[in-house]
């Protein structure tokens, strides 16, 4: 978890040495959006504590269920601005299947399951920002997939 802006290459960087051999390394990197005018803020409270454990928790599991060396994630908290980075998934293996899935499933546990309350100010007010029900059906798929044996 960062409070701080996070340099993304860096995050690449700090995966890529955390795989040596690896034929592929996957990553995701989720930006503010804007929403046409209508966000100037995201602000993400969190417990440390627990949002921490919940990131490391999305980690450990893509790496029991896929064939990868490594994955990581940092998601950053605080008040954001569009455009600004906000999460960073990556997931490094062998072969370039694997770390594509890998990725996309902790993007999906992230939208869902990582421990932040997400508020957006705007011209229009403030509001609290919940999982959208594509979030929820995302994640679902993932209940039927295969697992490595």
């Amino acid at each position: 978890m960062a409070l701080s802006p996070f340099d993304p290459d860096a995050e690449l960087a700090q995966l890529t040495a955390a795989a040596p051999g690896a034929g592929g390394i996957v990553s995701f990197v989720g930006l503010v959006r804007g929403e046409g005018d209508r966000v100037d803020t995201l602000h993400l409270e969190h417990h440390p504590v627990l949002t921490q454990r919940s990131l490391d928790d999305i980690a450990r599991e893509a790496i029991d269920r896929f064939e990868i060396a490594a994955a990581h994630v940092v998601h950053r908290a605080g008040t954001l601005l569009p455009g600004e980075p906000i999460v960073f998934a990556g997931a490094a293996s062998r072969h370039r299947r694997d770390a594509f899935l890998a990725t996309d499933f902790m993007m999906d546990r992230l939208k869902t399951e990582a421990v932040f309350w997400k508020r957006e100010t705007g011209a229009g007010g403030t509001r609290w920002v919940e999982p959208r029900d594509e979030d929820t059906a995302d994640v679902g798929r993932w209940n039927t997939a295969p697992r490595k044996s």
